[in-house]
């Protein structure tokens, strides 16, 4: 018998990029084969050169639909079978290849909030909910919406075989997050982007939206990030390394700012457990640096830095192209 194939792929919306998807029927014992799309309705091609080409990099179970049925996570090229300009995978790809000897790896916390009706999920229709500091990690109707959908992404998650490390509710209501990783390039931004299609699918089924906006209300409200933890096998062998890495990002601020996601300068205004984008400074333990150095890291001298920089909104591929470029070419350079 055949089975569905959801093909999924990164479009080129801007200044954020939508995930789009589609259905192929496979006949049984087949992989999903490279297939294609109107890349004119996608800001991907002009409509009288609209063809663009899906290659499959990820495919796992489907856990929605079940059965043999599969998610087809796909890079997007030209007919030629290059790279899509939007194509934000393969650059990050040939960086991992290329410092691949000092084994770099990620975990992503992605933060996202649940909106309905124009509001977040639970939010009164006229003014505010009450002030921040009951919702983080916190039980209970008043507190916390949102959790069956929560439940049922990180199921979802576990039956697709991705890397989900867990789930928390955040700082402002109806936000929340989960983890993905530890991965390599470019795996660990295939899961996340995965794991994103997931959540807002599953949303979709209880009539809510998932909103991954860097400010999404704006005011005395926390912003959504992807606070991104990397490190190489040098870092967690020992702290020099670590302190490198930490100099090393001292030196593309600018460059990491840009490609960190839309919205960055309304996030990062030194409030909110945010370090102003303008500035960069790192320390062990702080929530408002720019990079942390998390507590058990400094105690036993070797490990990995979270950047709390990137957006909830950034793309996952440039985020740790960046990274990896940044940290492991000072390193080569010694």
């Amino acid at each position: 018998m055949s089975y569905q194939a959801e093909y999924i792929w990164i479009d080129g919306g801007k200044p954020t990029p939508m995930i789009r998807c589609k259905t192929k029927i496979v006949a049984d014992g087949k992989e999903p084969p490279i297939w294609g799309f109107d890349g004119s309705s996608t800001n991907q091609a002009p409509g009288n050169l609209s063809d663009c080409v899906l290659r499959p990099v990820l495919v796992t179970p489907d856990p929605l639909r079940g059965g043999k049925n599969k998610l087809v996570l796909c890079e997007v090229l030209l007919t030629d079978f290059t790279p899509h300009p939007t194509n934000t995978r393969a650059p990050c790809a040939e960086v991992a290849e290329r410092f691949a000897d000092q084994e770099p790896m990620f975990g992503i916390e992605q933060e996202y909030t649940f909106f309905q009706d124009g509001r977040p999920l639970g939010w009164p229709e006229v003014g505010f909910p009450a002030p921040q500091g009951p919702y983080y990690c916190s039980i209970g109707a008043e507190n916390i919406v949102g959790r069956d959908i929560v439940e049922h992404h990180t199921v979802a998650c576990l039956e697709a075989g991705l890397s989900i490390e867990g789930t928390n509710a955040e700082v402002m209501k109806a936000q929340w997050e989960f983890q993905i990783g530890v991965l390599p390039p470019p795996l660990i931004g295939d899961q996340l982007w995965l794991s994103r299609w997931l959540l807002g699918r599953i949303a979709e089924d209880f009539g809510a939206d998932v909103s991954f906006a860097a400010k999404p209300v704006p005011g005395d409200w926390n912003g959504a990030g992807g606070h991104t933890n990397f490190s190489t096998k040098a870092m967690r062998e020992g702290y020099k390394p670590i302190l490198a890495a930490c100099e090393a990002l001292a030196t593309r601020v600018e460059d990491h700012i840009e490609n960190y996601g839309a919205g960055i300068k309304d996030r990062l205004t030194g409030a909110h457990e945010t370090a102003h984008w303008s500035q960069f400074h790192y320390a062990p333990w702080d929530r408002g640096a720019s990079v942390r150095i998390p507590w058990n890291v400094e105690k036993e001298q070797k490990g990995w830095i979270e950047d709390r920089r990137p957006n909830a909104n950034a793309d996952p591929y440039l985020v740790t192209r960046l990274i990896t470029e940044t940290v492991c070419e000072a390193a080569a350079k010694g």
